[in-house]
């Protein structure tokens, strides 16, 4: 796991009890508030599993071009 894995969980987390919170609430804005928060969360999630990935591929053929054109 790299750390923009786990950034994107926690905020992940924290805008679906903000969500939570603006439902038990009825304030909207704080629930729209946290649905954006947890889709910044899993937008960064998303690119922490890509660096993996990469970074897995990278591990597994170290002697492939990244640069050519494919």
């Amino acid at each position: 796991m790299n750390k923009d894995q786990i950034k994107g969980k926690i905020e992940e987390i924290k805008g679906d009890v903000k969500q939570r919170i603006g439902g038990a609430t009825k304030d909207r804005s704080t629930q729209g508030e946290g649905w954006l928060e947890e889709k910044k969360g899993q937008i960064r999630q998303g690119v922490g599993d890509l660096k993996e990935k990469v970074k897995r591929e990278d591990e597994r053929d170290p002697t492939r071009d990244l640069d050519r054109d494919v």
